[in-house]
């Protein structure tokens, strides 16, 4: 399974997120690529008065731009996250999964909101416009199962290990760390849930923008199972390409039984 992962610039204009999108994409395509990878609120600037703003319903202007890029290039395609407005009025914080032909096949709904106060460092409250979710979402390829969370949700390590429990051999984790806890507990917090679940971890930021109101970490990265990292960005835009080998889960696995050796007895979700 060969998957990229677009660490791309976030515009105030949604056209121009697409479209950027849509350039990487073009940039790519004839690599054999299987699965592409967004940013936490890719077409969205990262602050709590603008998901309102940008929200759309499912099956607005960006989901169905994602759909037809994913249909367009024949590739699974984890449109990052974006602003979602359901039918009552509530936003969410939500991933839209599309198969090689354009379907829908997997919804994440951030479900822990980004809620924090680090004295001398970031302040952030998603809660004053978001709603959370409330599903441990995994979703199927012809490779295997792929477990999906949001950013502070990966933090939990329940969940990811609930993920794992539904058989899923990769995690992928759209995300926009900041400039406080990035450098802290980005590449440490993929390294520890790639070695719980013994399972690639793949986590994609956004790029950093200095001017931005918000500014993210950057550094995109995928993790193998046996926890080491095998490409890591540094905060420009760009993308990164890499094989991943699902068997090889089932390796480490195999050697290192972590995951059975488990007592269920002593404790449990």
């Amino acid at each position: 399974m060969r998957i990229a992962q677009f660490q791309t610039k976030v515009f105030g204009k949604k056209a121009d997120n697409i479209a950027q999108v849509t350039e990487y994409m073009e940039d790519i395509a004839g690599k054999r690529v299987d699965m592409v990878v967004l940013g936490e609120m890719f077409n969205c600037p990262y602050d709590t008065k603008n998901f309102p703003v940008y929200a759309e319903k499912e099956g607005g202007d960006s989901w169905a731009a994602c759909s037809e890029l994913a249909r367009r290039y024949c590739v699974y395609l984890v449109a990052g996250s974006m602003p979602e407005i359901d039918e009552s009025g509530k936003i969410y914080n939500t991933s839209y999964v599309f198969d090689r032909e354009g379907r829908q096949i997997g919804k994440h709904r951030k479900a822990h909101l980004f809620d924090i106060d680090v004295e001398g460092g970031q302040s952030f409250q998603e809660s004053v416009t978001l709603s959370s979710g409330d599903a441990c979402t995994v979703f199927d390829t012809e490779f295997g199962r792929v477990g999906l969370c949001i950013c502070f949700d990966f933090r939990f390590p329940e969940l990811a290990r609930g993920m794992v429990d539904q058989g899923a051999k990769m995690i992928v984790v759209p995300a926009a760390f900041n400039m406080t806890t990035g450098p802290a507990h980005w590449e440490i917090m993929f390294r520890s849930r790639a070695l719980d679940n013994q399972c690639y971890v793949a986590g994609t930021s956004v790029a950093r923008d200095n001017s931005a109101g918000y500014i993210a970490w950057g550094h995109t990265l995928l993790v193998s199972p046996w926890g080491d990292v095998v490409e890591e960005m540094d905060e420009k835009e760009g993308y990164i390409i890499n094989d991943i080998d699902l068997e090889y889960v089932e390796k480490v696995r195999r050697e290192l039984p972590l995951l059975t050796a488990r007592r269920r007895d002593i404790y449990n979700l």
